[in-house]
C-alpha cells in the first residue's frame, strides 16, 4: 500500500499592506506668533506708558525740552523721599525675609496635608492684600481708637500712640507692609527650601556630622543665593508699592510714590509741571538695578535646582 506523500504547504503571500498617501507638509504658524497677545499687552500697558511717563520728565510745561526736572532729583527733599523708599524697604526686606524663612523652615517637613495647603492658600491671598482693606484693616485694629489700641490703654494703662500719631507717617507704614512681605517670602523661598534634598542631611549624619555642621556647610550655602534673591524681589515690591502707603498716609509725601503723586496733583510746582516723570525715571533706575543683581541672584541659584 502507497502512502501519500503529505502536500507541501502552499506558500501565502503575505498581503502588501496599502502604502498611505503621501501628506504634503502644511505651512504651520509660527511659534512666535502665540506671544503676539502678551508682547501687546507689554507693549500698550507697560512699556508705552514708562516711556510716556518718563519722556514728560524732560520739558516742560510749555512743551519746551528741559533737564530742570532731572536736576530737582538732587533736590534735599527729593533725596529724603528716595533715602526714605530705600530704608523702608530694606527694612521690611529683611525682617518679611527672615521671617518667611522661619516660616518655610518649619513647613519644609510638610509636603501634603491640610496644614500645607492652607499655609499656600493663604499666602498667595495675603500676598495680594494691599492698599485701601489693609490700610483699614491696620487702623481699625492699632489705630488711635484701634481694638488693641483701646484695649491696652483701657486694661493697661499703655498708650502706643503718646509720642503722636506715628501710624500715619513713615514708622506706621513697617507693619502693614511686612504684612505682606511676609507671604511673598513663603511663596518665593518655599521651592528652594523644598528642593534641599534630604539624602544630602543623610549623607552628612552617616559621615558623622551634625544637625548643626549640616546647615552650616550645605544647607545656608546652597539657600543663600534663593534667600537673597527672594530679599532683592521683596525690596522691589516694598520699593514700588503705592497703595497701601496712599490709603493710610494721606498726609505728607514721605516715599517716593507718594511724592510723584504730590507732583501730578499739586497747583503750587511752577516750573516743575513734569516733575512727575523725573521721579519716575529715578525709580525706574533703581528698580533696574534691583532686578538686574536679582536675576543674576537667581540665575546662581538655579544651578544646584536643575
Amino acid at each position: 500500500m502507497t502512502v501519500a506523500a503529505p502536500a507541501a504547504p502552499v506558500a501565502v503571500a503575505d498581503p502588501v499592506s496599502p502604502v498611505p498617501p503621501r501628506r504634503h507638509a502644511r505651512p504651520g504658524l509660527p511659534p512666535a506668533l502665540g506671544l503676539v497677545p502678551f508682547a501687546a499687552y507689554v507693549l500698550l500697558f507697560l512699556a508705552l506708558p514708562t516711556v510716556l511717563a518718563v519722556a514728560s520728565g524732560f520739558f516742560d510745561g510749555d512743551g519746551a525740552f528741559t533737564l530742570d526736572n532731572v536736576a530737582a532729583l538732587g533736590d534735599p527733599v527729593i533725596v529724603a523721599t528716595f533715602v526714605n523708599s530705600a530704608w523702608l524697604s530694606a527694612l521690611t526686606a529683611v525682617v518679611g525675609a527672615l521671617i518667611g524663612a522661619l516660616a518655610c523652615y518649619a513647613l519644609v517637613g510638610i509636603e501634603h496635608g491640610r496644614a500645607r495647603s492652607l499655609v499656600d492658600a493663604a499666602s498667595g491671598v495675603l500676598a495680594q492684600f494691599g492698599g485701601v482693606m489693609l490700610a483699614f484693616a491696620f487702623i481699625a485694629t492699632i489705630g488711635i481708637q484701634g481694638l488693641v489700641t483701646v484695649w491696652l490703654r483701657d486694661t493697661f494703662g499703655i498708650d502706643i500712640f503718646a509720642e503722636g500719631a506715628w501710624i500715619y507717617g513713615l514708622p506706621g507704614l513697617v507693619l502693614p507692609y511686612i504684612y505682606f512681605q511676609v507671604p511673598l517670602m513663603i511663596i518665593t523661598f518655599m521651592p528652594a527650601m523644598g528642593a534641599l534634598k534630604p539624602q544630602w542631611a543623610e549623607a552628612n549624619l552617616t559621615l558623622g556630622g551634625t544637625r548643626a555642621g549640616f546647615w552650616l556647610h550645605v544647607g545656608i550655602p546652597v539657600l543663600a543665593p534663593s534667600f537673597f534673591a527672594s530679599l532683592l524681589l521683596l525690596f522691589a515690591n516694598a520699593f514700588s508699592s503705592y497703595a497701601t502707603a496712599a490709603a493710610l498716609a494721606s498726609q505728607g509725601s514721605q516715599i517716593v510714590p507718594l511724592q510723584i503723586r504730590t507732583a501730578l496733583t499739586s497747583e503750587t510746582m511752577l516750573g516743575r509741571e513734569n516733575l512727575a516723570g523725573a521721579l519716575a525715571l529715578g525709580m525706574i533706575l533703581v528698580m533696574t538695578v534691583t532686578m538686574w543683581a536679582y536675576s543674576l541672584v537667581q540665575r546662581r541659584a538655579a544651578r544646584w535646582q536643575r
